[in-house]
């Protein structure tokens, strides 16, 4: 027998005893389901995390900042000599260095920032608002967008122009329902020209998984004006106290912090006053980990899911060995033209095949409609991955043959003298 022949003549037994071919392939369907829904919750969390600590800037990155014993250096009573005089010659990061790394590295974003606390009054009151002086790098890496006006100009960025940038909620704090481009706002001894207002955390609004909602809504509450501006009025030195670098890629990573470090100590005297806080290298750790813990739950999930996928198998070989009887007649014709017992063995096997594959397909479309129905509702990305699609076929496809060997071994050993008779 071909195997077109054998899938041709499957189809049409199926196709003639529609209601059993429905009954059979429910347990498959449930299965099948459950597989794929199990698979894609898994890789819908994977990809939430992977993708908020992406839009967080928090993959391939470092964050260069004072060194401990550059703070603290006078109480390093136990230092050498001559690392003391070294660190007595050499200037804190500045933004001078900032600008050579700008300019020298590699990266896919680049900031650096100064924060200062000061004093707002507005009426009768008084309030200390954060001032943060950065570049527009820091809101594109950390996905924060505007809800009116821009970010800084080239211009304001080179020359360090009081203008400034509203987080949404000190804007909806202080100037609610209200149009505050173009105006003054004085903070302290700084007086600034509002260009800006960021829009709503959109990361952590979107639903699914909040991730460091306690510093970026502290980061919303703050005013953001030009880095320039802050390194020459903040602090003293132009200093610039932490500077943020992210690489494209894993790749590109270790060359652009390597490269960082040997700038840096060649212009501090190779005085290392700096650190590098890698998070890039902790995220790529936690990532590792949660990849890890992810596959422990795919197999737990996958497994617990395959019950429904085993009985629906115990059902199809149920069905198999009860349509054997009512077949007894066709078999015994087969046989007595010609048919070889392969051919009555394939002709079952096929069926049991098809009925699976049949199963498996129904399952994966209601799936996709159910997941896409969720994922609405709950406002959670759910998706139908490949890798749980494929699963859900082979399991199907495996539990279908596993299902139907016996009977179809047991259709193949039948006497066609005596299927004949037993029609009689």
């Amino acid at each position: 027998m071909h195997i077109g022949d054998g899938i041709r003549s499957a189809m049409v037994s199926i196709a003639s005893h529609k209601m059993r071919s429905f009954l059979t392939t429910i347990g498959i369907v449930i299965g099948v389901i459950a597989v794929v829904t199990m698979f894609s919750s898994v890789y819908a969390l994977k990809n939430l995390i992977n993708t908020n600590m992406e839009r967080m800037g928090w993959n391939y990155s470092v964050i260069i900042a004072p060194s401990a014993a550059s703070v603290n250096n006078a109480n390093q009573r136990s230092a050498v000599k001559t690392k003391r005089r070294a660190a007595q010659n050499v200037n804190p990061v500045d933004l001078d260095d900032y600008y050579t790394l700008k300019n020298e590295l590699n990266y896919k974003a680049i900031y650096g920032m100064v924060e200062t606390n000061t004093l707002q009054r507005m009426g009768n009151e008084d309030n200390y608002i954060t001032l943060k002086a950065t570049e527009n790098y820091f809101f594109t890496s950390k996905n924060y967008l505007l809800s009116q006006g821009r970010l800084f100009s080239p211009v304001e960025t080179q020359e360090g122009l009081p203008v400034a940038i509203l987080g949404y909620k000190y804007a909806q704090k202080y100037y609610p329902d209200r149009e505050v481009l173009g105006e003054t706002i004085v903070l302290g001894e700084h007086r600034f020209r509002i260009i800006g207002v960021l829009g709503s955390d959109q990361l952590n609004s979107s639903g699914g998984m909040n991730f460091n909602t306690w510093e970026r809504d502290r980061e919303l509450q703050a005013v953001y004006v030009p880095l320039k501006y802050g390194s020459y009025r903040f602090v003293t030195g132009k200093q610039v106290p932490m500077i943020y670098l992210q690489a494209h890629n894993a790749k590109a990573f270790e060359k652009m912090k390597a490269k960082a470090r040997q700038i840096l100590l060649a212009r501090h005297n190779m005085y290392p006053n700096f650190t590098f806080m890698d998070i890039g290298a902790m995220m790529l750790n936690i990532s590792t980990e949660i990849d890890n813990q992810m596959k422990k739950w795919n197999i737990t999930l996958s497994a617990i899911a395959s019950i429904s996928l085993i009985v629906g198998g115990i059902g199809l070989f149920s069905t198999l060995l009860i349509s054997i009887q009512e077949r007894m007649t066709e078999i015994g014709i087969r046989k007595s033209i010609g048919a070889t017992e392969q051919d009555i063995f394939l002709y079952f096997i096929f069926e049991a095949i098809v009925l699976s594959l049949i199963g498996a397909i129904t399952g994966i479309l209601i799936a996709w409609m159910l997941l896409s129905v969720i994922g609405n509702a709950l406002k959670f990305p759910l998706y139908l991955p490949w890798a749980g699609v494929m699963l859900g076929i082979f399991f199907s496809l495996l539990i279908g043959f596993v299902s139907g060997l016996f009977p179809a071994i047991k259709a193949a050993r039948i006497d066609p003298i005596k299927a004949i008779y037993y029609m009689d």
